[in-house]
């Protein structure tokens, strides 16, 4: 008998519907082996065999001892996982007149099958359940730990189960299964802007506060530069309180990222707060940008919509830094191999943080450096130009000095306070780039847009003019300089750009004008 169970695959962030045909009959011929498996599967699919014989005999069913052909459609795709296990079980089941086969095709059913029958979580239940839904089927099976996971996308049933026993008993009729119900919009508002530190906590730097401010109001990348113990990763890590809140699409992008590389909290159902990813030095480049034998999002993906924090910068590898170079620009990441080619969004602020050299001391007003000039210009040209030129705000941050550390009293420069000043610059810019698709904030835009956007009086051209010319900037840095004078007289409700905001954001290229060789 030939039957036909639907499960799927996950290629970068999408997924892509499998029909799992099996056809049973026929007694298995010498030098034949009965259970045949095509379609391009992975040796994980393959090894599904033993999971399901061992499965189905612990829940009091066996594979009757006759051929058994499944082909895995489309065919010249290729099938990676475990999490075929589930749907090949029921398809052999049916197939061989253990259980009604009247249902079966109208469903999803995924998961990973442990020996004794209970079944383990999936990656990419989301995206899964979102072709599901697109494709019309009845509802979706899966394991129960995902079934909050995928229970966020509406007008699609999600039935999560602990065991193959209750997915055998639901396709006889012998048990119903609940739907697992999640209200998205109550989800994703209960758990929003929710953190257990702030800019209050912060003692001095408040040109480092303003340098943030204006990063997250445009959606800039900015580097920290500065001695041990200065602040930088203390600051870095209170950037997210400052940016905007999601929004309930964006919420869903991430939350699909995070869902195909696994890496979303057990029984989770939407991430409703900005990603914040801070990965170690010692970062492969296929970790950093995703890829791998089997593909899967790298950090700036799961960093989509968020923030992307790399301290100590010039101990990454060089190799590693260069890659970030394209998805800077093009805010996504393009992966291709001789078998396949995925692409994965990667809309994320770059915060990076580093020490002026290899010391720590170097420019220190209290602490000598004692490293030799040669050693310092070698530190600083690990970063190179190109990507120093895609980073808009270069900050120096200085030591802050016992009187402001000893201070009892928190500062009224607050997270609300400014996240407050922040929104009401995104606002500008939201009004500014309505209707204009994949442009939300000021970095994001492309030249013609600056030409536009960022127009410029005599005395602003003039200034500018000279500071090119004495800074020896790229062109890419006249962009970036525009974009964040757009973004400073966003702040201050100026429709125009003045001097003040051109000399300001002038004041914040400082890695441009000192120790730096690209």
């Amino acid at each position: 008998m030939l039957v036909k169970t639907y499960g799927s695959a996950v290629y970068g962030v999408d997924a892509l519907t499998i029909t799992l045909e099996v056809d049973a009959g026929g007694a298995v011929t010498q030098g034949k082996p009965g259970y045949n498996l095509v379609g391009l599967p992975d040796n994980a699919v393959k090894e599904g065999y033993f999971r399901i014989e061992s499965a189905l005999k612990a829940v009091g069913y066996k594979i009757p001892r006759i051929r058994i052909v499944i082909n895995l459609a489309p065919a010249d795709v290729r099938k990676e996982g475990s999490y075929y296990d589930l749907p090949l079980a029921i398809g052999i089941l049916a197939a061989t007149h253990s259980i009604p086969a009247t249902e079966v095709a109208n469903y999803i059913i995924m998961g990973e099958l442990s020996l004794d029958g209970t079944l383990r979580p999936i990656k990419g239940a989301l995206p899964i359940a979102i072709q599901a839904r697109k494709e019309g089927f009845k509802g979706f099976i899966l394991p129960k730990e995902n079934a909050r996971e995928a229970a966020i996308v509406n007008n699609l049933p999600v039935y999560g189960v602990e065991n193959i026993d209750e997915v055998i008993q639901f396709f006889e009729g012998k048990k119903e299964l609940e739907p697992t119900v999640v209200n998205t919009r109550e989800e994703f508002a209960d758990n929003q802007q929710f953190f257990s530190i702030d800019f209050a906590d912060v003692r001095g730097q408040e040109n480092v506060k303003r340098a943030l401010t204006i990063a997250a109001a445009g959606g800039h990348n900015i580097i920290l530069i500065g001695a041990p113990g200065s602040g930088k990763t203390m600051l870095a890590k209170r950037l997210p309180t400052i940016l905007p809140p999601l929004s309930l699409l964006e919420a869903l992008e991430t939350t699909k990222i995070h869902s195909v590389a696994g890496v979303l909290a057990k029984n989770s159902a939407l991430i409703a707060q900005r990603p914040f990813r801070n990965p170690h030095h010692t970062i492969s480049d296929v970790a950093l940008v995703g890829g791998g034998n089997i593909p899967k999002p790298g950090e700036i993906s799961l960093a989509h919509n968020g923030v992307l924090f790399l301290d100590e910068l010039p101990e990454f590898q060089r190799s590693v830094l260069e890659v970030l170079r394209q998805p800077l620009e093009s805010r996504q990441m393009n992966i291709s191999r001789s078998r396949f080619s995925v692409e994965y969004p990667a809309s994320f602020m770059l915060v990076a943080a580093m020490n002026p050299c290899p010391c720590g001391y170097h420019g220190h007003p209290e602490k000598s450096c004692s490293c030799a000039p040669v050693a310092v210009q070698k530190y600083m040209n690990k970063i190179s130009g190109p990507l120093l030129d895609r980073i808009d705000l270069h900050i120096e941050v200085a030591p802050v000095s016992y009187e402001k550390l000893s201070e009892n009293e928190q500062s009224d420069e607050n997270s609300e306070k400014i996240l407050a000043e922040v929104i009401k610059a995104r606002e500008i810019q939201a009004q500014r780039f309505a209707g204009q698709n994949g442009i939300h904030c000021n970095a994001q835009m492309e030249s013609g847009q600056i030409r536009e956007v960022c127009q410029l009086d005599t005395a602003g051209q003039i200034l500018l003019k000279r500071a090119m010319e004495r800074l020896q900037l790229s062109a890419r840095a006249y962009d970036r300089i525009l974009k964040v004078a757009r973004t400073i007289a966003d702040l201050a409700a100026s429709p125009q750009i003045l001097n003040e905001h051109i000399a300001e954001a002038i004041h914040f290229r400082s890695l441009d004008r000192e120790n730096w060789a690209g």
